[in-house]
């Protein structure tokens, strides 16, 4: 899937350049080495986005102004180059004008963290983001309607602030934001309905246990979104800003029943996390045309040896599997025969 990767000026790294195993590779090391830039990097490459942070500036190496990634990726050349003039693309060596190009062209990914817990204790945001991830792979036209949308929202959302707003461009904003929210809308409904499924499966194989998970999308927009854009009018004249909407949908998660963010332990809470993106990399090997490639930062040392080993089994056995790790005590036969690298300081060896 992935057989090379060359940074320049990215992160900590001033230049590297490595083959990569088709089965993958463990990455070794102390924290704040470089093992988690290196999957970044291969989430940037592969998706044109970081799980790390919105802008790809804070990307670039200290006291540098550009970075560039390159790699064979699905038996073609991919490069990623970034500085204050913006963004460029390339395949095969020839520059892509348009970033859905780009990534039509490109592979999958699934990244799993510790970060992930936060899609079940954290914000609406964070399971957003999860949806529109998954979301953004599998439909070809929802990254450009998200991309829309939010631009639209926050245009009008600047109108409102005004003293006195102009009634007209805040109907035309309406406008725009029914036509691609209602399609975000559509997306995210089906998606959360494939999904459930297949997270309860993968909650119950990790976590041993016969638990039940419940999956609830709740749109921010109603019914009928157009019916709550005008009934909201007074209210965003007073709170200033746009009310309803896609950017206010929220995906409820349950255990057996119960709100897994208030009743649900930490182990649960953990195990849902992780069964959120195995149910991920299932549908984007469903409906992708191409298997995923998982980039798992530092995720097994904080799991107790039976979810771990089950974590380890439910892995697609050939998937390509990017690993980072702080130390290999909990290294799995089955896993033993991928190549190791040790990172320190930004350097492979």
């Amino acid at each position: 899937m992935l057989t090379s990767l060359r940074l320049a000026q990215f992160r900590c790294f001033e230049q590297l350049s490595v083959e990569l195993p088709e089965q993958g590779a463990i990455f070794l090391g102390d924290n704040a080495q470089g093992k988690t830039s290196l999957l970044e990097a291969i989430c940037v490459l592969i998706r044109l986005s970081s799980p790390r942070t919105k802008t790809m500036r804070t990307m670039i190496r200290m006291d540098q102004t550009e970075l560039g990634i390159a790699g064979q990726c699905w038996q073609q050349e991919q490069q990623v180059r970034y500085s204050r003039r913006g963004l460029t693309m390339q395949l095969q060596q020839e520059e892509v004008k348009k970033r859905s190009s780009y990534l039509s062209a490109s592979g999958l990914v699934v990244w799993m963290g510790n970060e992930d817990l936060d899609l079940v204790r954290g914000s609406s945001e964070s399971r957003r983001r999860y949806l529109d991830f998954l979301a953004s792979q599998i439909d070809t036209g929802y990254r450009s309607a998200l991309s829309r949308y939010k631009k639209c929202v926050k245009a009008r959302n600047r109108l409102l602030k005004m003293e006195s707003s102009q009634e007209d461009a805040l109907r035309a904003y309406a406008e725009v934001m029914l036509e691609h929210g209602e399609y975000i809308t559509s997306v995210r409904a089906r998606l959360v309905k494939e999904l459930e499924p297949e997270v309860s499966r993968a909650q119950q194989v990790v976590s041993g246990r016969p638990e039940s998970v419940g999956m609830g999308y709740i749109s921010g927009a109603g019914e009928d979104f157009r019916t709550r854009l005008e009934e909201s009018y007074e209210q965003e004249r007073r709170q200033r800003q746009t009310v309803v909407g896609p950017h206010r949908d929220e995906l409820k998660l349950e255990i057996n029943q119960l709100a897994a963010e208030t009743y649900a332990s930490e182990g649960q809470q953990r195990t849902l996390a992780l069964a959120l993106k195995l149910a991920q990399g299932e549908l984007l090997k469903q409906q992708g045309e191409c298997s995923p490639v998982y980039l798992l930062d530092d995720v097994f040392g904080e799991l107790d040896p039976k979810r771990r080993n089950a974590l380890i089994a439910y892995l697609p056995a050939q998937a390509q599997k990017f690993i980072t790790t702080t130390h290999l005590d909990w290294l799995d036969d089955s896993l033993k025969g991928l190549k190791q690298w040790r990172v320190t300081a930004g350097q492979l060896s």
